[in-house]
């Protein structure tokens, strides 16, 4: 699907559908000229038999059967209820979600959006165009490619916003457009790999992703760490995860170098477990299969450097994926085993189902060479987190005021929300053990807050945060799949510290 924005009315040589919002009182919130007298009287006899519900994000999508005697080539108009014109940031994101999901069943190719008497309390034009564009290309995403009956794919090819464009702000608006595109991409990528299954996405196949990933870009390049490499790193932490399997492990390493050379880059670390059967501490079967949305916090990594490598983001941005397989077997490690991580640390391995701050653990330390500016670890770290939060939030943990602060504020400009929680050092006392330095878990209480504590203990001084969305990342019961949070987040984030 391909996406542009236009200075132009409307109504000037639109062809296929054309989606235009309504307001309560049933006027018509465009700042174009409705002077095509099939369009207008169309609308109006719609409104008039009050075809269109009332209750806002309402939809209605009416063909154009007489559409040869208009003096364009329309041949559908789409109505949307809006509450008003000038909308809350919360209820023009409803609203684009009901166009988005109704939209891709279009069986038009092309699609004009008249938004140009819409307005978003404290966004810009470009916010609502970037906005739209991602959440039309989410709403238009399939996962089949398992599936020998295949759902038919949308038929909209172009999406074409029309807007009343400020003098001198085209190709800003356009960069918009480019932007949203890059970033819906890199959300839907970030899906795919959530929701292959574990026997095809595998940490090989995450290192081949990479590979691909970097490819054909002269400013992302990819390194892939085999785990004889590991082992001469000291990654005792790591390795102990992948013990119990026949996969192999493999520590993923894109740079992207947008930026100055010598400046200092960002660092995402994605928890890449391909599958975690919990090790020895065997997870209950009951839904089991839904850990291999364990890697969902690396597959946020892969979608963000992509949409950051699209952009051409002026910042540097490395990305480091701890991708491993948790399985039980002869070499597994065993609750009461005590491993040594890269830092010198010696943690006891209290329950093996606690995997993912140990993979994350020696990636911090490793991630810290690169002398970062920050570093943002995504995993989806504790069923504790959804119990505190649920799905709507992903759990925020950080070091630094500031940062947690510009994150909270990415999250709630986007939609991709996140709310901070402590990291009080009477919590790290919790992991305290009486055979190594730290446990990996500190009991039943406050689950959420002692794994983010633990993986503080290998930070040093770096500004960091620690994002836990194992209630975010993806959906369980009959919709269930790889949500692809929070790409959106991050890259707002990466684009506000980009300028």
């Amino acid at each position: 699907m391909k996406f542009s924005q236009s200075g132009e009315p409307a109504t000037a040589n639109t062809k296929g559908t054309l989606i235009l919002f309504v307001d309560k009182s049933d006027q018509i919130v465009s700042g174009s000229n409705m002077s095509d007298s099939t369009i207008e009287s169309k609308v109006n006899s719609l409104i008039e038999n009050q075809f269109l519900k009332k209750a806002s994000n309402s939809v209605l999508s009416c063909p154009l059967v007489d559409s040869e005697s208009s003096s364009i080539d329309l041949r559908s108009i789409f109505l949307i209820r809006c509450s008003k014109a000038e909308l809350s940031a919360e209820a023009f994101r409803d609203m684009t979600a009901a166009l988005a999901r109704n939209l891709v069943l279009n069986t038009q190719n092309e699609v004009h959006i008249d938004i140009s008497g819409l307005q978003v309390t404290d966004s810009s034009t470009a916010d609502m165009l970037r906005h739209m564009t991602v959440q039309i290309l989410k709403a238009s995403y399939r996962f089949d490619q398992f599936k020998t009956i295949k759902k038919p794919a949308s038929k909209v090819e172009y999406c074409i916003f029309h807007i009343q464009q400020p003098e001198g702000q085209a190709e800003g608006l356009e960069a918009a457009v480019l932007a949203g595109q890059a970033i819906g991409e890199g959300t839907n990528f970030t899906r795919t790999l959530g929701n292959r299954p574990a026997n095809h996405c595998t940490p090989s196949h995450l290192a081949d992703e990479a590979m691909s990933l970097a490819a054909d870009s002269k400013t992302l390049s990819t390194k892939i760490h085999e785990e004889a490499d590991m082992e001469k790193l000291g990654m005792g932490a790591l390795l102990s995860v992948t013990a119990g399997t026949d996969q192999p492990a493999k520590l993923i390493e894109m740079n992207y170098q947008g930026g100055e050379t010598d400046s200092a880059p960002i660092v995402l670390i994605g928890k890449g477990v391909t599958f975690d059967t919990g090790g020895i501490s065997l997870k209950p079967p009951g839904t089991m299969d839904e850990m291999k949305f364990d890697m969902c916090g690396a597959a946020s990594v892969f979608g963000v450097m992509q949409a950051v490598e699209q952009m051409q983001l002026p910042i540097n941005v490395i990305g480091l994926v701890a991708a491993a397989e948790n399985m039980p077997g002869g070499d597994a490690t065993k609750p009461g085993d005590v491993v040594t991580s890269m830092s010198g640390k010696t943690i006891e391995v209290l329950n093996t189902d606690a995997e993912g701050r140990l993979v994350l653990c020696d990636t911090l330390t490793y991630a810290q060479k690169f002398k970062p500016e920050l570093m943002i670890d995504i995993a989806t770290l504790t069923g504790a987190c959804v119990v505190a939060l649920g799905a709507h939030a992903s759990g925020l943990y950080s070091n630094r005021d500031d940062l947690a602060d510009q994150l909270l504020q990415a999250g709630q400009s986007t939609g991709d929300r996140a709310w901070r929680m402590p990291l009080w050092k009477e919590y790290t006392k919790q992991l305290d053990s009486p055979f190594a330095d730290l446990g990996n878990i500190g009991g039943a209480k406050a689950g959420s807050v002692t794994a983010a504590c633990f993986l503080k203990e290998f930070v040093g001084e770096t500004p960091w945060a620690h994002l836990d969305i194992a209630g975010s990342a993806w959906n369980s019961g009959a919709k269930k799949g790889a949500t692809g949070r929070p790409v959106e987040l991050l890259t707002e984030f990466l684009m506000q510290k980009a300028g």
